[in-house]
């Protein structure tokens, strides 16, 4: 039988979670800080439950240099479910909510529905993942309120890989009619990713894939969520950061009639940002287990990065150097081909091809790597090819070892 040391594993979520944090969480879950309970079974409204997110909410403020307070320049953290996808519908639903009650509010039947025609979403369209989110929207609202700020496929050959530059854009014409601007900080299909923010009329970051491994300018955004299975625990709870601008008491949210005048139900209670931030995450039962999970994840970012300003500079350095050493190898055989644009590859998701695409070679690397102990490298279904997926639990010896494996079979000695 493999050992765990003896295996390391590339793929795109779920992703590797730190040893140490497994095995501490083996004995929890047999017996949770001795009260002679696991922690699957507790209560999720107990003070142990409590404590254990209050420490996941604040480790994460320490990371990422999220404002608090409840005036409006502070954050809510909330933690949810339904996973990044769940909040392409959320986002919708929470934004245009505030939208409507700002832009309706006192009109009479007429002139609301002239102000509902107004409406514009903005999204930035730069892989599968955020194509997926428009088009979520255009279900929702309908795609006439639905603006592309920037289709990436125009500008390379009707494919994915590249961001295109920022003076190409075309954002709504009157900033005062998009309830929100979305973009997709890493593409993990696709392999890009954003080297900073773009501008945006409240702002929408999708995190999923590359949350926890970079300084995240939090103040620019109105919101920014992503799964937790990526960097930051296990499958089943979604993180949200929410700007106290779209809570109340410094924000209203659209009633059910002003909704229905845009043909948009009231969404699910449990994708209702206020409804879920006064019960603090609590309005249903919240898998606990997950979140003590994310809260030892996080708090292993904090310990190894004391002193450090911000608080995450060390895992960004980490991230960032195996990135750029497996790419030197990538780059330094013409047996590979990395196929986003150079300028924007993502650090968290290296897609690459061997031998132009040869089907056959890519079989043969794959079980090469298989029988190393190299796994979950095999590229998404959509787009095929190898993907090497770059995240936080993914150790420095372990890249070294698909380094030394990329040279082999490049040499071919493999």
């Amino acid at each position: 039988m493999p050992r765990r040391e003896d295996v390391h594993y590339f793929g795109a979520g779920p992703a590797p979670l730190p040893t140490p944090v497994l095995e501490e969480a083996a004995k929890v879950l047999l017996n949770y800080n001795d009260t002679g309970i696991g922690i699957t079974e507790i209560s999720h409204r107990s003070p142990e439950a409590n404590a254990i997110l209050a420490h996941a909410q604040d480790a994460l403020r320490q990371l990422l240099d999220i404002p608090a307070g409840d005036g409006p320049e502070g954050f809510q953290i909330l933690f949810l479910q339904g996973g990044g996808s769940g909040e392409f519908s959320a986002v919708v639903y929470n934004l245009v909510s505030v939208w409507l009650a700002k832009r309706t509010k006192g009109l009479d039947e007429t002139k609301a529905a002239e102000e509902v025609a107004k409406l514009r979403l903005d999204y930035l369209v730069t892989g599968s993942w955020s194509l997926k989110a428009s088009q979520e929207a255009a279900r929702l609202i309908g795609k006439e309120h639905v603006n592309i700020v920037t289709d990436s496929r125009e500008h390379r050959n009707g494919k994915f890989g590249v961001i295109p530059s920022a003076d190409t854009y075309k954002p709504s014409a009157i900033a005062a009619d998009v309830a929100l601007t979305y973009y997709c900080d890493n593409e993990t299909v696709d392999g890009v990713e954003f080297q900073s923010a773009p501008e945006g009329e409240n702002l929408v970051a999708d995190m999923s894939s590359n949350f926890l491994s970079r300084k995240v300018d939090v103040r620019k955004h109105i919101a920014i969520f992503g799964g937790a299975q990526k960097n930051i625990g296990t499958t089943g709870i979604t993180i949200a950061i929410i700007s106290n601008k779209i809570l109340p008491p410094h924000a209203a949210m659209a009633d059910s009639v002003s909704m229905r005048r845009l043909g948009l139900s009231v969404g699910p209670v449990i994708l209702d940002y206020p409804t879920v931030a006064k019960n603090n995450s609590l309005y249903n039962t919240l898998p606990i287990f997950d979140v003590w999970i994310a809260g030892r994840v996080m708090q292993r970012l904090l310990d190894a990065s004391e002193g450090q300003t911000p608080r995450i500079a060390t895992q960004q350095a980490e991230s960032d150097k195996k990135a750029r050493d497996l790419y030197a190898v990538l780059d330094g055989s013409d047996v590979y081909t990395v196929v986003p644009d150079k300028s924007v590859r993502s650090r968290m998701n290296l897609c690459f091809r061997i031998k132009g695409g040869d089907a056959d070679a890519e079989k043969a690397f794959l079980k090469g790597a298989e029988s190393r102990g190299l796994f979950g490298l095999k590229g998404h279904r959509s787009v095929g090819g190898i993907r090497a997926s770059n995240y936080n639990a993914v150790s420095l010896a372990a890249v070294e070892k698909l380094i030394q494996y990329l040279k082999d079979f490049a040499d071919g000695k493999a």
